[in-house]
């Protein structure tokens, strides 16, 4: 009986595997003034930051809390409540690109966005602050039921060719399984800048 049982959860993990969905991208533009809102910001004399909820992919926002010339992304639905998302951003000042690809598998008419690439820009060469790192940054986007969305890995873009199609098998690979708070990030490519998380 048990190994018929073995045999049974075999066959399912297979059949699973069999009709595991398509995986496709697509694309959303972050513009402050046209996609972006402002749901709360700094007050005279408490320092310069922002918090905005942009749109993303069919419904699923993209927020952004900018501070101190760094910015903090969640990809999808926060958690629930008064508990923010982790701050997740490079200790050197940093911005995001207008452009995100998302990370998409279809099954049957649902479509389910599971993973974001992101473009990064870093001022990580004190000696040059002109000089920006360009870095992608892969994240597994918040579900409304689970909400646990957080960052993936980093992959070193400046100078690497093959970056997008690293961000894209790292995403496939790993974003669906990965624990927010447990699993850490991982880092593809020389050099890059320091990248920290912290809890609010």
């Amino acid at each position: 009986m048990r190994l018929f049982l073995c045999g049974v959860l075999v066959l399912g993990a297979s059949s699973q595997i069999a009709v595991a969905g398509e995986i496709s991208s697509a694309y959303t533009d972050v513009d402050s003034p046209k996609t972006c809102a402002v749901f709360a910001s700094a007050e005279e004399g408490d320092g310069d930051w922002a918090n905005m909820i942009c749109a993303g992919w069919r419904g699923y926002p993209v927020l952004i809390y900018a501070g101190d010339l760094r910015e903090s992304v969640y990809y999808g639905f926060p958690p629930a409540g008064d508990l923010a998302p982790a701050w997740e951003s490079f200790a050197a000042f940093n911005s995001t690109g207008p452009r995100i690809e998302w990370r998409i598998e279809t099954e049957g008419p649902r479509s389910v966005p599971f993973a974001t690439i992101h473009r990064w820009f870093v001022n990580a060469d004190v000696q040059n602050p002109d000089r920006r790192t360009e870095v992608l940054v892969v994240a597994k986007v918040g579900q409304i039921g689970e909400r646990d969305g957080c960052t993936v890995g980093l992959v070193l873009a400046s100078g690497n060719p093959g970056a997008n199609e690293a961000a894209r098998r790292l995403a496939d690979e790993r974003a669906r399984g990965f624990a927010c708070g447990t699993d850490d990030p991982a880092m593809i490519g020389d050099r890059i800048p320091e990248f920290t998380r912290s809890r609010n």
